[in-house]
């Protein structure tokens, strides 16, 4: 595991943190098409994922990434049907995914619940795995592929993912993908990426925004253990990115973060 310090980055407000990271996934997406010939990034759900994908459908420089030769995956997913509203694909969809011209085969939503596995969240969960591995190239970590950005909304509780304090996914040290049973978050029933799969990332990018933030983010930055707050585990490889609006780092120790960018 990754021992870096994770990097801090303060906004004004919820709004500018969504359009400055929106730029930055651009031009993190732009570099590693130049680089490589194609990018992977891992989406998130929720208000700050959401929100993000939505500032980058405005951004006119969106139309400098290459959409046909991106990879896109995702942290955790509602284990609910096809289209269902509150399912991260669904709402991606809408906010972005829809207007771009990506290549389908190149999209890889997590399995709903009335696919090819019903409702056995378990086997769901194992074929994410097994395509994320059919993915992977010898030149990558493991079994899943080099990701260039993992995205994650912070949760009130530091939750990432679908990883909850406490709870057996959260302390899966194998598996790449798992079923996760029992959220204390509606709805229960989920697939999450877990730790070893999300630190292989080349870039870990958490996302906070804020009041009801404030007091995650600043434990899972002073030295908790990632049981008892799994965004702390979240690290990758080579950079782990906090991206904070001023409410999300409000409780943070002035010592820990550059003054505010503008």
């Amino acid at each position: 595991m990754s021992t870096h310090t994770p990097q801090l980055v303060v906004h004004r407000d919820k709004e500018l943190m969504a359009q400055a990271a929106a730029a930055r996934l651009i031009t993190k997406i732009v570099d590693a098409q130049a680089s490589r010939g194609s990018a992977s990034v891992v989406l998130t759900g929720g208000r700050n994922g959401n929100g993000l994908l939505a500032a980058l459908a405005a951004a006119p420089a969106r139309d400098a990434i290459d959409w046909g030769r991106l990879d896109l995956w995702w942290g955790d997913e509602r284990f609910l049907p096809e289209g269902d509203p509150e399912r991260n694909v669904t709402q991606a969809r809408e906010a972005l995914l829809d207007a771009v011209p990506l290549d389908p085969k190149r999209v890889h939503p997590m399995p709903a619940s009335d696919g090819p596995f019903g409702t056995d969240v378990d086997a769901a969960a194992a074929a994410y795995a097994e395509e994320l591995a059919r993915a992977a190239g010898p030149e990558d970590h493991g079994s899943v592929p080099s990701f260039d950005v993992l995205m994650l909304g912070v949760g009130p509780d530091t939750h990432v993912a679908s990883l909850f304090p406490e709870l057996p996914a959260v302390r899966e040290t194998e598996r790449t993908v798992v079923g996760v049973h029992g959220a204390p978050k509606p709805p229960p029933t989920r697939i999450t990426l877990t730790l070893p799969a999300i630190r292989s990332a080349r870039e870990v990018w958490l996302l906070a925004a804020g009041e009801d933030k404030a007091e995650a983010v600043a434990i899972a930055l002073s030295g908790a253990g990632e049981i008892q707050a799994p965004a702390a585990g979240a690290q990758g490889r080579s950079r782990t990115l906090w991206l904070l609006d001023a409410a999300a780092a409000s409780q943070l120790p002035r010592s820990l973060y550059p003054p505010a960018t503008p």
